[in-house]
């Protein structure tokens, strides 16, 4: 018995090597697993459910036939693909989750959730994360033919890319204040997450009490998952 987690995988029709290792991984690892979860960051990009590109269909038809085979399938937003909405969801027999949920796993009280709000003193990007999480302004952004959306979703990506080069790493990286307070208020020793792209597995301590941080790597040269079980909390990489 055990469950997986992945997280930023980024996948796009420029990187087939990555959507075909997700693939490979569904029918090799998940359908042994007793649920998947994907801590976001499962697209490069998301501009809206009725975006026609090949990919979006493919995904979704892996992931029901996971579902088909009796492993559930749970999807927490991340920051490239905040949009991504029920349609999707029902296509790919995918449950969505709040951006924080607290897991009851083999006898472990577990936090997951994709990982930006932790990174609070980049202070630029939880402005831009407010603002773009409006649902006034995702409604409307949603509204705008979708040669717009994707004008308007490749600047963004360029603006961001720009502005991370003169930001330094731990800028980047969670607030280890942020972490305790988030443990603290979920009442859990243990939190998985992705986003900072620094797969680890972090010793703390919350009040004199042990506690645990496992992060997720990105999937660019090799896969990355953490693996619950009763007996451990793995975080395993492996090849496409």
């Amino acid at each position: 018995m055990h469950t997986l987690f992945i997280a930023d995988l980024h996948l796009c029709a420029q990187e087939p090597a990555i959507t075909a290792g997700f693939l490979h991984f569904l029918q090799r690892d998940a359908v042994h697993a007793d649920a998947l979860y994907i801590l976001g960051d499962l697209f490069e990009a998301w501009i809206g459910d009725d975006d026609p590109e090949p990919l979006h269909a493919e995904i979704a038809a892996a992931l029901k036939t996971l579902q088909q085979a009796g492993v559930p399938c749970y999807f927490i937003h991340g920051n490239r693909d905040f949009l991504l909405g029920k349609r999707f969801a029902r296509a790919s027999g995918m449950t969505l989750l709040p951006e924080e949920q607290v897991l009851e796993l083999y006898g472990r009280r577990v936090l997951i959730l994709h990982g930006d709000t932790l990174c609070t003193d980049d202070t630029d990007y939880q402005h831009f994360r407010r603002r773009v999480h409006n649902p006034l302004i995702q409604k409307l952004f949603l509204a705008l033919p979708l040669r717009w959306r994707l004008k308007i979703a490749a600047s963004m990506r360029a603006r961001s890319q720009q502005s991370n080069q003169h930001k330094t790493l731990d800028i980047m990286d969670v607030n280890p204040q942020a972490v305790a307070q988030t443990m603290e208020r979920h009442d859990v020793r243990w939190m998985i997450h992705g986003h900072t792209h620094r797969p680890a597995i972090h010793q703390l301590s919350l009040h004199g009490a042990a506690a645990h941080r496992a992060v997720l790597g990105a999937w660019h040269q090799e896969g990355s998952m953490i693996k619950v079980s009763r007996d451990d909390v793995e975080l395993i990489a492996f090849p496409f």
